[in-house]
Formats: C-alpha cells, structure tokens, sequence
C-alpha cells in the first residue's frame, strides 16, 4: 500500500480547505488520505483543566468528522480515514511525516499575522517535517504553473526535482524562477547562470520556462505565487541553517498560492516549546 497523503485539521475554514485540497492530493497520487486532529489534555491547574473531558473529546472527534465529510463532498473518489491522536500536534504531524508522501495543513490566515513564531505548529512541521508540507491558501487553488525557486543550493535543487514531478502528474508547465537583487547586465548573468546549473543538473526536466526576478528574495517569490497554482521551495536555502531561512518564512506567511515545501533532510534537534492543540497551528 502506498504511503498516504495526511491533513491536520483544527476546527477552522482553513482547516476544512486544507482537508479539501489533501483529498484532491490523495486521489491524484492513486493513495489513501488521513485526516487527523491532535487533541492534548490539559494538566491539572494549567487554564482549561476543568473543561469536561468527554466533553472535549466529542468536540475534538467532531472536527475530524467534519473534515472526513468535507474531503468526501468535494472528492468523491477519495479514500479516506479520520482519526483522533492524542498528543502534542507537532509531535504527532512530525511522527506521522516519517510514513507519509505528503503532509497537507491549513494556513489560519498567517497573511493576517504580524509575525511567525518559532513556537507554532505550522513553523515547526515545515521547518522539521521528513516529507514534503503542502501549505493551502485560501477556498480553492488558484490556475497556472507549477513554480520552483532555486537558489544554487541543494534544498533549492530537491524544490526543482520535485516542482518537475508535481508538473507531471498535474499535467501544468513549469516556471523556474531565481531571484537577484538588482536587475542589471552582471546580476541577470548571475542569475541566468545559477538557473542554467540548476536544469542542467536535472536532466529529465524537459522544456521549461526561466524567469529572473529582481528584489528582495522573500517578498519578490510572494508577489510571483500569485500566478502561480503550487509555488515549491525548500524550507532553507545557501546557509541551511536555522528552522526556516528567511526567504521560506516570508513565502510561508504571505504566499497567495498553495506552497509546498521539499525536504532533503529533517532537523530533529532544534525543537521548541509548542502550544497544546493542533489549534495553535498558526500562533
């Protein structure tokens, strides 16, 4: 049996999206989708201890119920399974991402946050996921191509093998985009050589467009998902080092389009303290 796509949903409109685009994800892919919501007990004397248990319960169920309807209604040849984990919801996503293709989460209206924080459990999946993240914007997806942003690094190179697959199997072009600071004869020679080494290395990419854009790297690839129907990009770029570089966090906060983020490699060691809810994806 194939690995299935999973979705985290939270009880929220963009958590029902998510579950939505994660079954068209799942079909498409010819493999089962999950549904699962993280419910975590509160300990005794922290806020919240004394809500009713089966109570909460019941209500945590009910989201997955109405996730597993709503992948169903809008997919009708989905396979799908719902599922209550109990558990920190970072550590329950980042355990199930070892098991899965893809991990589908909603984004809570991150492009109406100031910041991200490091805590939330939308940075932390992203950041230390074993497989790829596919964030969801918004009621549907919007039409266009397939865009992958290099940067000369290795995570950039994953983005484009996978960008290359993800434009196969949804039978869309692909649009390989670098971006330079200033647009000048010797920063577009740069970047024109940097996209020429990229392909290069992937040599069952067939024709493709390039494009070079000029700016700062993070809000430029956010104004070019807007034509984009899936923008792939890896979750660090040249310097690898940190939870997210900051090209992927602006792209992960403001994106238009659906954003998937490839990993070559998890990073396990850099945890932070996270919230106690799958409800706190975006805080």
């Amino acid at each position: 049996m194939r690995n299935p796509v999973v979705v985290g949903v939270t009880g929220t409109s963009a958590g029902l999206a998510a579950a939505r685009l994660a079954a068209r994800e799942a079909v498409s892919r010819g493999c089962q989708l999950r549904v699962i919501h993280a419910f975590t007990w509160p300990v005794p004397g922290l806020p919240g201890a004394g809500v009713d248990y089966d109570r909460a319960r019941r209500a945590a169920s009910q989201v997955v119920e109405e996730a597993v309807a709503s992948a169903k209604r809008s997919t009708p040849r989905v396979r799908v399974t719902g599922q209550l984990v109990d558990g920190l919801p970072d550590r329950v996503l980042l355990r199930l991402s070892r098991s899965s293709v893809l991990l589908v989460l909603g984004d809570d209206g991150l492009a109406t946050t100031p910041w991200l924080p490091p805590a939330s459990v939308l940075v932390q999946t992203v950041a230390r996921s074993f497989c790829p993240v596919l964030v969801a914007r918004g009621p549907r997806p919007p039409s266009g191509v397939v865009m992958a942003a290099v940067d000369g690094s290795a995570s950039g190179q994953l983005a484009l093998r996978h960008a290359v697959a993800e434009g196969r199997r949804r039978k869309i072009g692909v649009e390989v985009v670098h971006v330079v600071q200033e647009y000048n004869g010797r920063h577009e020679e740069q970047g024109r050589r940097i996209l020429a080494d990229a392909l290069a290395a992937v040599p069952e990419l067939g024709r493709v467009r390039t494009r070079v854009l000029a700016g700062e790297p993070g809000p430029s690839l956010v104004h070019a998902s807007s034509r984009a129907r899936v923008i792939v990009l890896g979750p660090r770029g040249m310097r690898g080092a940190g939870l997210l570089g900051s090209v992927a966090r602006e792209v992960l906060h403001r994106a238009a389009s659906p954003t998937i983020f490839v990993h070559g490699r998890a990073v396990p060691g850099q945890r932070t303290p996270s919230g106690t809810g799958l409800q706190s994806l975006a805080r």
